[in-house]
């Protein structure tokens, strides 16, 4: 069955979903962000978390207002709802652009949604309903979003933590077919995004997969016994860099007044600085992430060493100098 209907919300939050969504990889064949598919998928996977959270939320304030003895439990519960209604579920601005979004429900978003129009509307519409669960999901940090949107892949990946299984997935990017060991998952501070530390078997190395983009999940039955030794490195990245598994390097970068500006500005995958030295900053961090992050600063911000990364963003500007020519 599948059904169609308007949800009716302000344009920054239609805009923040939809920033969700592009941001989770959800696209259609034709490269557009598929926003329709991500919205089921937030249904279905926070849904029930979210009436938990709103039952228990109305339960104390009925407990709270039943206290007060002028009123009776029918009265505390109304005046409970009114409470949630008007001063925690309604957070968006008043102020601003109006949107609404056409939200193709089917399987089970739509089954989610009759439950809704069937048991839980009391005194809000579906579009408000629909709509303070939207606004619910973009209050909670992007980190527990993701685990949000991507909860089976991340109850796969902890169980196959807890008791020490072999777990096998495809990856965007990857073709073949993944076997790890796993570890960890690790937030990256900056990006937001989760990671899956684990070692390749097969390779002999560990790797960092971003855990938006696995797919095909599969617990094996094959076990294997934890290296105290790769936990530990795995550990140290953790807390560090946990989208890259790239060997560290030292990399000194000379500074303008303007790129040490640009450096407490730019935080998406900005490297932690080993220590200053008047302009010169020293890192310790893999090559390949120093290059990307980098390139945005120009001649506010000069290598000294080492001569393979110069090398690099020197080849970069001079192949943009010469497109521009």
């Amino acid at each position: 069955m599948t059904e169609k209907y308007k949800i009716y919300l302000s344009e920054d939050t239609k805009t923040r979903l939809a920033n969700d969504a592009e941001l989770f990889e959800f696209s259609r064949d034709n490269g557009t962000v598929n926003l329709n598919g991500f919205l089921k998928e937030l249904i279905v996977n926070y849904f029930e978390q979210y009436r938990s959270d709103n039952d228990e939320l109305l339960g104390n304030l009925v407990n709270e207002l039943s206290s007060v003895k002028a009123l009776r439990s029918k009265e505390a519960s109304d005046l409970a709802n009114r409470i949630i209604n008007t001063y925690i579920n309604n957070k968006e601005p008043q102020t601003g652009k109006s949107a609404v979004i056409t939200l193709t429900a089917s399987g089970m978003s739509y089954e989610i949604i009759r439950i809704i129009e069937n048991n839980l509307l009391k005194n809000n519409s579906l579009s408000g309903y629909m709509k303070d669960m939207f606004l619910s999901y973009l209050s909670i940090p992007r980190s527990k979003r993701e685990e949000i949107i991507f909860k089976d892949t991340y109850e796969a990946i902890n169980r196959a933590i807890n008791e020490n299984r072999l777990l096998s997935f495809n990856s965007r990017g990857f073709e073949r077919k993944t076997v790890v060991e796993p570890y960890m998952i690790a937030t990256s501070k900056e990006e937001q995004f989760s990671y899956l530390l684990c070692h390749d078997q097969r390779q002999k190395k560990n790797r960092s997969f971003r855990i938006s983009r696995l797919t095909n999940v599969f617990i094996t039955s094959n076990t294997f016994v934890r290296d105290k030794s790769i936990e530990n490195e795995l550990t140290r990245k953790a807390l560090r860099n946990p989208n890259s598994m790239s060997k560290d390097t030292h990399a000194v970068i000379s500074m303008t007044e303007r790129g040490k500006e640009m450096y407490k500005m730019i935080v998406k995958n900005r490297p932690y600085v080993t220590y200053i030295d008047g302009d010169l900053y020293h890192f310790d961090w893999p090559e390949q992430q120093l290059e990307d992050y980098f390139r945005r600063f120009g001649q506010d911000a000069v290598v000294v060493s080492p001569d393979s990364l110069k090398s690099k963003l020197r080849g970069y500007y001079k192949r943009a100098l010469e497109a521009y020519s």
